[in-house]
């Protein structure tokens, strides 16, 4: 395993913390200080594209000489953007428009190595269909789960997962916010090799 490099996550999000922890690798966390406004017209996938990128450039102006990992994630239902709801009364209309619909959360994932040089970056896209839960069982979730800072309320890796009908995609990480499988190539193509 090749852990000479010094490796930063730009995030402050526990959940990306505690997946880049499954990989082994010692890493530090930075967090990023980017305005996450979506841009006028702006598609989500590019939205989070661009983000997962900013995030990775402004902490590689503080660790020039490291490998940073940004990443952001941008929820749509119906062709609009779902973001984090903040609070109960946001969670609880957020999870009500979904009922019995299909979210699609688009993961994007950035790995550079120096502040100015070239970019990798890749989207992931991670597709969930929701079951036609009543507003009792959102209540019973929020109380337990409270999801608010999770892109459009959906927290699948604890109780949310009895919300879901279906999942599909090529990485389930990325639902939970870093694609793990897409991030160990990138990594290797850095020459980290996670094994």
């Amino acid at each position: 395993m090749t852990t000479a490099l010094q490796i930063v996550l730009a995030s402050t999000s526990r959940y990306r913390r505690e997946l880049l922890g499954r990989l082994g690798l010692p890493f530090e966390v930075a967090a990023p200080d980017v305005d996450e406004t979506a841009l006028p017209n702006e598609a989500p996938q590019e939205t989070a594209r661009r983000l997962a990128e900013a995030k990775a450039r402004a902490v590689a102006a503080r660790f020039p000489e490291a490998i940073v990992i940004g990443s952001d994630q941008v929820a749509v239902l119906e062709g609009l953007p779902l973001g984090k709801p903040g609070n109960h009364a946001n969670a609880l209309r957020q999870l009500r428009s979904m009922r019995g619909k299909e979210v699609v959360f688009h993961t994007a994932l950035c790995v550079l190595r120096a502040a100015g040089a070239g970019a990798q970056t890749r989207v992931v896209p991670f597709y969930v269909r929701f079951r036609d839960y009543s507003d009792a069982q959102i209540e019973r979730y929020l109380e337990r789960e409270q999801p608010y800072d999770c892109a459009g309320s959906a927290r699948a890796e604890g109780l949310g997962i009895a919300l879901i009908a279906a999942m599909r995609g090529d990485d389930p990480n990325a639902l939970i916010g870093l694609p793990l499988i897409a991030l160990t190539e990138m990594l290797a193509a850095q020459g980290v090799s996670v094994l």
